[in-house]
């Protein structure tokens, strides 16, 4: 279902995808220690979860735009 709605959407890499389904890809492909190496935000570095990652994620725009640009970067290619 998600690759069809991706021939859809060509152009849009993360169509389809919610922010708390790329953060769990994200930390299950380099954990909470190496997101904060990529990304210099706290709420991977300090007392991380999945919870208080996507709270802070949801309300900082900057911070969530880091996000998607890692996970295209990591997994658009396969």
């Amino acid at each position: 279902m998600i690759e069809e709605q991706r021939l859809e959407h060509p152009n849009d890499p993360l169509h389809g995808l919610t922010l708390k389904k790329i953060l769990e890809d994200l930390h299950a492909h380099y954990g909470f220690e190496g997101l904060g190496w990529r990304i210099k935000i706290k709420c991977f570095t300090d007392n991380p979860s999945i919870q208080s990652s996507l709270k802070f994620l949801r309300k900082t725009p900057w911070a969530r735009a880091k996000v998607e640009a890692l996970y295209i970067q990591t997994f658009a290619k396969q």
